[in-house]
């Protein structure tokens, strides 16, 4: 066994896992505090593969721990990225209805909005919405100024720098396997070594639930991981799009739907869909894990999700298999969109919490018990709140 004693380990070097053990290192400087990732650097997944959208917070319920921390950690990557120099740009987006069935839920996603706090935020008529989007079939919509893009890789490799100056250690390609408590202490072993601490947080994303089930005998939430794939807007077609374009979400599937996203290396991606990923870390459709369908397949929750958006899942399934079915649902939101004018693009997958009703967890879900704490759920949007939660879990781990 390892001779090293921490106050602290964080497991996971995502966003979240990394805004964590930065925040333990400035409110504790003399605390050991040591990150755990079995890969072999920083976001190397969700934090990684992900559109690099900083959101507003106007979809997320006032009071949910989604909407009080986008909030707060909106302000707080704003001035890390001004004061560290990570690429940005707040460029703002619209939310458009194209059916008149949509605009109610576009009204509840505008009183969200003021409810949660947001300046600035404009109801546009479809001449109006023409003149920010002039490609873009709205009958109304919002346009929220606050919305932005983002280098996340480049910001989590400098979360790291930075708490690596404060003295915080790291170490890469170390799957950790088992958590056993004893007085005073945990023993946490890995793939390669042990190590003692005195307090954990799990930060493990798309293996949230199996870091859970180390410690909790009855972990009642699932991972069910759910990929999203983008195409790319070919370069003479980039001029289509100007901001961020978003659809109307369906208020009761947890994911925002198709939507154009402007790029900060530049270029426009054109997604995602949401299509269950039969590998946790599955970016390509062929991807498999037995060990993985398997846990998907054994929970009660799943079939649950199944009956109820059964017919939605099978319409992501298409739309994944079928280039021209992606194309016609981008060209609800801008019609001149042509299949030939899409190219591959990237895949990422998100980690899901779902419980055992069939209820996909919507809000962040973090679990302490004493001296640890396990990040059951935090997807989108976790990587702009990354900071805020990170204090977060800090202080709950520190109290």
């Amino acid at each position: 066994m390892s001779t090293q004693k921490y106050d602290v380990i964080v497991i996971g070097a995502g966003l979240v896992g990394l805004a964590t053990a930065y925040q333990l290192k400035i409110a504790k400087p003399n605390f050991k505090v040591l990150i755990i990732d079995k890969e072999d650097g920083v976001s190397k997944h969700q934090s990684g593969h992900n559109s690099g959208v900083i959101h507003s917070g106007i979809y997320y319920k006032p009071d949910s721990l989604k909407a009080k921390n986008c909030i707060s950690g909106y302000q707080a990557i704003i001035q890390f990225a001004e004061q560290h120099e990570i690429p940005y740009d707040i460029c703002g987006k619209i939310i458009v209805a194209t059916e008149k069935k949509e605009l109610v839920g576009l009204h509840n996603i505008y009183q969200r909005g003021i409810e949660n706090g947001l300046e600035g935020l404009r109801k546009l008529s479809a001449a109006e919405s023409r003149e920010i989007e002039p490609h873009c079939a709205a009958l109304e919509a919002i346009y929220v100024p606050q919305t932005g893009i983002i280098d996340y890789p480049k910001m989590s490799l400098k979360i790291l720098e930075l708490y690596r100056e404060l003295g915080g250690e790291a170490i890469f390609g170390e799957e950790v396997t088992k958590i056993l408590q004893n007085t005073g202490e945990i023993i946490l072993e890995t793939s390669g070594n042990a190590y003692l601490t005195k307090k954990i947080v799990s930060c493990g994303g798309l293996f949230s639930d199996r870091l859970a089930s180390l410690t909790e005998d009855d972990n009642n939430l699932r991972i069910i991981p759910f990929r999203g794939e983008y195409y790319k807007l070919k370069p003479e077609k980039e001029s289509l799009v100007k901001h961020l374009i978003y659809p109307v979400p369906d208020p009761e599937f947890p994911f925002l739907g198709v939507h154009f996203t402007r790029m900060i290396g530049g270029g426009i991606e054109a997604g995602p869909n949401a299509v269950l990923a039969f590998k946790r870390e599955g970016y390509k459709f062929t991807d498999f894990s037995l060990k993985d369908m398997g846990q998907t397949l054994s929970w009660p929750g799943f079939w649950k999700i199944v009956a109820k958006y059964g017919q939605t899942g099978m319409g992501e399934i298409y739309r994944s298999l079928s280039k021209a079915a992606f194309t016609r649902s981008l060209q609800k939101l801008i019609p001149e969109i042509k299949q030939d004018d899409l190219m591959e693009g990237g895949a990422g997958v998100r980690a899901q919490a779902c419980d055992k009703k069939g209820n996909l967890i919507d809000d962040f879900n973090i679990l302490q018990h004493e001296n640890i704490v396990h990040v059951r759920n935090a997807p989108s949007p976790a990587a702009t709140s990354s900071l805020a939660i990170g204090k977060l879990i800090s202080e709950k781990i520190l109290n």
